[in-house]
């Protein structure tokens, strides 16, 4: 296994269910990994995200049916869906795993099992219990609200078959351990409590297969048991490993996990920082390293609900604009650990706003002033360098801090502008003009490196105005002068309707 501090980075999103489109709380999650993802090659790291689709769900098979077509029909379609929204929201993934893959992914979660099994932590017995198809998972009478899931607002179904269990029990101590000390992070700090909250009011054993026949007979099957199908959910979370490598190239794992950042929303905290750890201490695999998670999108207020009609979809909304402009808007306005909404006038003003109105506005003021300045070098005294505290901006990243960030990094714009309108470099000339020239250039080059993580396009445009090229946070530091040619272009943003 790699030893942590190598250079390496391994980021992963959740593993979002095939059986609808995507929504819009995919595309926050996409972006949010992916500023951590950009963030930390800028930081000189060599980096791995991935993401994919869970295919092997009871859901799944269930839309399909209603939708009168095959499993694999379903999840070939909708799985490509949420491949067409990665790829348009400019999401910088190295793999895209599928867990209906038999050859790449089936070899690595029968292996799991094998261990897990072979360390004497899966039982066979009878089971009775109330199940929500929605969350994949048995609930017990008291942790129902009313009598229906407290996730989805349903009511479970009753179930009653022999299935396989996984000893979760036979961890609690070593789980409560591992959160406390952080060897295991969960981000933020109300989720570990959480988390630890669960775990100490003690962890029963769960179930990990479920019969063929209501399975459909979808799914990866139990290792010399052709009656059972795996649970979701350890076949789901293997998705993290098999994308790597895990059961097909041990080279390829090796050099990878274990993860480092879990990126989840907050419905499924337990699976990922109670049972995925339990599984991996089980089978003798390194833990990931942090679970960072997120909360939940509501609609102009509302719960997204199909019944509602109000879910929004983000392929729809990349029809009208551009990933960046969504990107931003969905770190700006959503705070990064918490619950947000949705609105696409509130979209529409960050664009208008901030993106057109502050740093667009910015740009395009500033090099206009240099095609007519006739300067092809500027330098100065250093004005603007102390209204940016660039290690901060980096410090909030590395601590998952992307709203904090962003925030940081658009109060420099701002003061960017004051200070355009301070010195109103249309009415000087000679060595003066070169100075704010000078402080400006080296102002928008910082920026453009700085936002290179949020609004990727837009940055490598303002480098490319710049004459500049982003390599990395190392860049952000104001030079003793500015030498490269300049290009005014065409504007960066357009005002939107």
């Amino acid at each position: 296994m790699r030893a942590g501090g190598d250079g390496r980075f391994y980021i992963t999103t959740a593993i979002p269910y095939v059986n609808a489109a995507p929504h819009i709380g995919h595309a926050l999650e996409f972006v949010q990994t992916d500023v951590i993802a950009r963030a930390n090659r800028l930081m000189g790291r060599e980096v791995l995200l991935l993401t994919g689709a869970d295919e092997n769900s009871l859901k799944n098979v269930k839309a399909a049916e209603e939708q009168k077509i095959t499993t694999q029909q379903l999840c070939d379609r909708n799985a490509a869906y949420f491949m067409e929204l990665a790829q348009k929201m400019n999401l910088s993934f190295g793999v895209f795993m599928r867990s209906s893959l038999r050859e790449a992914h089936w070899p690595g979660v029968q292996r799991l099992w094998q261990l897990c099994d072979g360390a004497g932590d899966i039982y066979r017995k009878k089971y009775s219990g109330l199940y929500c198809v929605g969350c994949e998972q048995f609930y017990t009478e008291g942790e129902l609200v009313g009598g229906l899931c407290p996730e989805h607002k349903t009511k479970p179904e009753p179930v009653e078959e022999e299935n396989y269990f996984f000893r979760l029990s036979k961890y609690q101590d070593a789980l409560q351990k591992l959160i406390e000390e952080d060897r295991l992070r969960v981000w933020p700090q109300s989720r570990k409590n959480e988390v630890l909250g669960f775990i100490r009011g003690g962890l029963e054993d769960f179930s990990i297969s479920r019969s063929v026949a209501r399975a459909r007979g979808w799914g990866v099957p139990v290792p010399g048991d052709s009656s059972q199908i795996m649970y979701v959910w350890l076949d789901a979370l293997s998705i993290y490993m098999t994308g790597v490598g895990y059961g097909t190239s041990d080279k390829e794992f090796g050099k990878w996990w274990p993860t480092d950042v879990h990126v989840i929303g907050k419905g499924i905290i337990r699976f990922h920082a109670v049972y995925w750890p339990a599984i991996l201490l089980s089978a003798g695999i390194d833990l990931p390293k942090s679970v960072f998670v997120h909360g939940y999108l509501t609609v102009e207020g509302e719960k997204m609900s199909k019944s509602i009609g109000n879910v929004v979809s983000p392929l729809a909304l990349l029809g009208k604009y551009t990933a960046d402009e969504l990107r931003y808007y969905l770190i700006r306005d959503i705070p990064t650990f918490e619950d947000g909404d949705f609105s696409e006038a509130a979209l529409k003003d960050r664009v208008n706003k901030e993106l057109l109105g502050d740093l667009g506005n910015l740009v395009n003021r500033v090099l206009t002033i240099v095609e007519k300045s006739g300067f092809t070098d500027f330098s100065g005294k250093n004005e603007l360098g102390g209204m940016l505290d660039a290690d901060a901006v980096v410090g909030a990243l590395g601590a998952m801090e992307l709203h904090n960030a962003l925030g940081m990094i658009m109060e420099f714009v701002r003061a960017c502008n004051r200070y355009v309108n301070d010195k109103a470099p249309w009415k000087l000339d000679g060595e003066e003009l070169r100075g704010v020239l000078y402080n400006l250039l080296e102002a928008m080059r910082i920026v453009s490196v700085l936002m290179y993580p949020f609004i990727p396009e837009t940055s490598e445009k303002i480098a490319g105005k710049l004459g500049t090229r982003i390599t990395g946070f190392a860049e952000c530091r104001f030079r003793e002068s500015f030498t490269e040619r300049t290009a005014k272009g065409e504007h960066l943003f357009k005002k939107i309707e």
